[in-house]
């Protein structure tokens, strides 16, 4: 079982003071938060692509090459790159150059991106949005697989036997696909034989375990072994030493965000009641102290199997203190209760 963190790199108001911290200061902050998770042993840091004000990481392979050279075991993942309006040739060798840096330790999380800002900036289409997707997909599987490179579709320039490079340490070199739950993007996965992340922010995460059932039979049915595949959770959370304490910390930046998107796409007001429901241990909300979310996240993996959990955090701004003590709660407390539990878990024949 894999534990690690993810972040947006939010740039939002202060909820307290209105004030808003700098995107420079925000990328310097990400980088010392993976160098802690590396530090208290999280297995995985990813960072995902946003073009927006408030979130400052909109090139996260240049963010995870800030920190490979500082970090020595931690995996250094984009969650995700939004490939839809991406060129698949350059996010290889970005992050294949990410995988020289930290020798080995790269990944790309593939997906469509729920955020569209990319598509006008870069001159794409949003009519084109499965589409685009799933040539370019074709095209980055492509490269990954072979060092030359011969491709022809319809919304990029052909490639006539050209090499792409530098090639990445690792062969293969890990490509994750991203849903939020779409049962297209589910069997997709499978079918290719690449790992899975899903997007678990709301409703009961256990709703997630048929999903997870349809990925294998995809995989096994394409002849792929369904033992050597990983499936990740995407969730909010947030770790200090009291779970009222935690709770109260997060909730008033995690509102404000949930507000302004819910403004954007049409949502509900976001409670404190929705919040606190969430957080029951059926909730999507990894929130509380340590041997609660750890409680959690076992729960999540006999449940749902998952087999790697990655905590958003922060959601919205926070001070950045607060961020570096939950990455460090969970990496000292919660990683140990949860590898313990899991692993006598598995030796018992599950």
């Amino acid at each position: 079982m894999e534990l690690g963190v993810s972040t947006f790199v939010e740039t939002t108001p202060d909820v307290k003071t209105g004030q808003v911290v700098s995107h420079a200061e925000r990328l310097r902050e990400v980088v010392e938060e993976i160098v802690l998770a590396d530090q208290v042993g999280l297995d995985v840091f990813g960072v995902g692509e946003h073009h927006r004000e408030d979130f400052a990481a909109s090139s996260p392979a240049v963010v995870l090459a800030g920190a490979a050279t500082l970090t020595k075991r931690i995996r250094l993942t984009s969650a995700v790159t939004v490939l839809s309006s991406a060129d698949p040739v350059r996010v290889f060798q970005d992050f294949a150059t990410v995988d020289a840096l930290s020798n080995g330790r790269a990944e790309i999380m593939a997906g469509r991106g729920s955020f569209i800002e990319s598509f006008p900036l870069f001159g794409y289409d949003l009519k084109d949005y499965n589409e685009l997707f799933d040539e370019k997909l074709e095209l980055l599987l492509k490269i990954r697989d072979s060092e030359k490179v011969n491709w022809r579709g319809g919304h990029r320039p052909s490639i006539n036997n050209l090499g792409v490079y530098p090639r990445p340490v690792q062969d293969p070199f890990p490509i994750w696909i991203g849903s939020g739950g779409n049962t297209e993007s589910v069997i997709r996965a499978g079918l290719l034989g690449l790992p899975l992340v899903l997007a678990i922010i709301g409703g009961r995460p256990v709703q997630f375990a048929p999903l997870v059932e349809l990925y294998k039979k995809a995989a096994n049915k394409a002849g792929h072994d369904v033992s050597k595949l990983s499936v990740a959770s995407h969730s909010h959370g947030f770790i200090a030493e009291d779970s009222e304490v935690a709770a109260n910390k997060f909730f008033p930046s995690t509102q404000q965000v949930m507000n302004k998107l819910g403004k954007e796409r049409g949502w509900g007001l976001y409670e404190r009641s929705t919040f606190d429901a969430a957080r029951t241990l059926e909730g999507a909300l990894y929130v509380g102290d340590p041997a609660y979310v750890a409680e959690k996240i076992i729960h999540l993996r006999k449940n749902v199997g998952i087999t790697r959990f990655m905590l958003h955090v922060p959601v919205g701004s926070m001070p950045h203190d607060e961020v570096m003590k939950a990455i460090e709660l969970l990496g000292k407390e919660v990683a140990p209760i949860v590898r313990e539990e899991i692993a006598k878990w598995e030796a018992e024949g599950n």
